[in-house]
């Protein structure tokens, strides 16, 4: 069943190709005498952007579009598929002649009617069934071989070339770069406020406490005690949120149980994994879901968060979700922080909190 409907997904994308072409032929045609002006050339990069969709095109020939890199490309792609989109026209034509003239041929036989003087004996009924399933197939492959004609010429046509792929790429690890380093800065500094700010403090008010009952006050011991479970509380805390021990040994599902049962919200976790991805990918999973459930529990005043963990082909898809108050600032240093830790793994981080809520947090982290 898959494939009969990516058959007829294909099917359509090239008849609706062929119609297009012709769009297309009356655009360039009305716009050929004013090829410079920047008009033009913004109509058919939406034009471009349009058949690199329904060409289902990876996303840097959508993102050079989007750049608008030399635009005069556009009309170039626009003007070397309307042939291809004519001739996928034509392909489609005769399949659906030839699907009417079959049902036709069966409607005049089954009334015990001639068809174009043929009447239905068993050798031309065994002829024309051959013949037919032999045209199906061929028509079939011709339909297939303009839909990849037309994704290789888009290709060629309308990626940025290697040189500026390259120096994509390369700005793109200058970036990830540095923004590994303020992560790392900001995270350093997080953990330093919180040693002084919490656990030194306590540790302060541990030694007072102590050094008050030697002095003939032995009912402070209790209290010193309590003292010494909160401090160690806290230092675990601390210690989970630099590296989490737990995930080496118990993997991403129960470390990310773990993250639930603290959290001071109802948390649900779903993680659904067929294998464990890589240990880059798994840490950046779980210090998503950590920074995402603590906002939502201090800053979104959220009553419940759902985490899911799935896999999407060759990608580990996080979505944190909560009913909080929204409107997350994306320039915060926890989120920010995140964006930089996933972009590191060239993968996507993507943050919807509009004012009133619900906040959706979502990662994709690649695996390969």
């Amino acid at each position: 069943m898959p494939v009969a409907l990516e058959g007829l997904r294909l099917l359509g994308a090239v008849a609706l190709g062929a119609l297009s072409a012709l769009a297309e032929l009356m655009f360039l045609l009305l716009a050929l005498p004013f090829l410079g002006n920047p008009n033009v050339s913004a109509a058919a990069r939406r034009l471009a952007r349009l058949e690199a969709r329904r060409l289902r095109l990876e996303a840097t020939a959508l993102q050079a579009l989007a750049e608008g890199e030399d635009g005069g490309r556009p009309v170039r792609y626009l003007a070397a598929r309307v042939p291809v989109g004519v001739l996928g026209g034509l392909v489609v034509a005769l399949l659906v002649y030839g699907a009417w003239t079959v049902v036709r041929m069966a409607a005049a036989w089954s009334r015990g009617e001639p068809f174009d003087g043929m009447a239905p004996t068993p050798p031309l009924v065994t002829y024309l069934g051959l013949a037919g399933c032999v045209a199906l197939f061929l028509n079939l492959s011709g339909v297939a071989g303009v839909h990849a004609l037309e994704r290789r010429l888009a290709r060629h046509l309308l990626s940025p070339d290697r040189t500026q792929a390259l120096e994509r790429r390369i700005a793109e690890l200058a970036e990830s770069r540095a923004g590994i380093v303020a992560a790392v800065d900001s995270e350093r500094r997080r953990i330093e406020r919180d040693l002084h700010d919490g656990l030194q403090q306590r540790l302060v008010a541990l030694s007072m406490l102590v050094g008050r009952s030697r002095r003939g006050r032995p009912e402070l011991l209790e209290q010193a005690h309590q003292e010494a479970q909160q401090a160690l509380a806290e230092l675990r805390e601390v210690a989970w949120r630099v590296y989490p021990s737990g995930l080496d040994s118990l993997g991403l599902g129960e470390a990310l149980a773990g993250v639930a049962e603290r959290s001071s919200v109802p948390v649900t976790v779903a993680c659904e994994l067929r294998r464990r991805p890589p240990m880059p990918v798994e840490t950046a999973a779980y210090f998503v879901v950590c920074e995402a459930v603590t906002n939502a529990a201090k800053h979104a005043g959220a009553t419940r968060i759902a985490v899911s963990v799935h896999e999407e082909q060759d990608a580990l898809v996080v979505r944190v979700r909560d009913d909080g108050a929204g409107g997350a600032d994306t320039g915060g240093g926890g989120l920010s922080g995140l964006a930089r830790r996933v972009a590191a793994l060239d993968g996507a981080f993507e943050v919807r909190s509009p004012p009133g809520g619900p906040t959706l947090i979502t990662a994709v982290l690649p695996c390969g």
